[in-house]
């Protein structure tokens, strides 16, 4: 998750914006939204731009209005990736630190707490990194479903271990995650009837396009929210 690509058009981060409120929750600082009593909680795991990016609230916003109780925890312990084109940073350096394993057992903690709480069922949504974390995450039985959202380098074995309902959206224009390569997954999830798999590439549209779009330009908003809405119907049709 090394390109350009991934962390173009960042948002504006603030720890203050959105309906919920930030709490420590399976050992990592979480922002949490959505009724507290909630049986059906949704994971989301953020890009490298980390949890605070105003869009990704929103998002998690909207889920917790469909009724479901929301985490979004900080993987990168207050380390986002802030400007990718200072010539300080070392994305290298940075993507050793906050690793997917690390992240996946992380993640793991937090459906740990999850489940403690009284939860039910719980489903998960990966971006970029976050993908890459979630695909290791459905190889087990611990959540529900799935969906990633255009994700960073996933492999053929990962993909091949999942067990679980998943759903992956992604971009015509997308290095990390080409259609051609995302369409030959869903051929493979296809081929397993124990779950169900979806697989959506949305035209004209790049790579990060679910949650750093431009507010100001009505087409990145429509397809955006297209996405939203197809990630919270997979998530109302299986998490429950």
């Amino acid at each position: 998750m090394s390109s350009s690509q991934c962390f173009e058009n960042p948002s504006t981060l603030s720890s203050i914006c959105g309906e919920g409120t930030v709490q420590d929750f399976g050992g990592l600082q979480t922002y949490i939204t959505g009724s507290p009593d909630s049986k059906l909680a949704i994971l989301l795991i953020s890009d490298g731009l980390g949890y605070e990016a105003p869009n990704f609230r929103k998002l998690a916003d909207k889920i917790a209005a469909a009724g479901f109780l929301v985490v979004v925890p900080d993987f990168f312990y207050g380390d986002p990736i802030i400007d990718y084109n200072d010539p300080n940073f070392d994305v290298e350096s940075w993507g050793k630190v906050h690793n997917p394993d690390k992240g996946y057992e992380d993640a793991k903690a937090v459906i740990a707490a999850l489940k403690s709480k009284g939860v039910s069922a719980i489903g998960a949504a990966g971006f970029c990194w976050g993908g890459m974390v979630l695909v290791k995450l459905a190889s087990s039985t611990d959540l529900r479903a799935a969906v990633v959202l255009h994700p960073g380098s996933i492999t053929e074995d990962e993909v091949d271990d999942v067990k679980i309902h998943i759903a992956i959206l992604g971009a015509e224009i997308d290095q990390w995650s080409p259609p051609e390569k995302l369409k030959q997954f869903g051929e493979k999830l296809l081929a397993k009837s124990e779950f169900d798999s979806f697989v959506k590439i949305f035209p004209g549209v790049a790579h990060g396009w679910t949650l750093r779009y431009n507010v100001d330009d009505e087409s990145a908003v429509k397809s955006a929210e297209e996405s939203h809405l197809d990630m919270l119907n997979w998530f109302t049709k299986y998490v429950k």
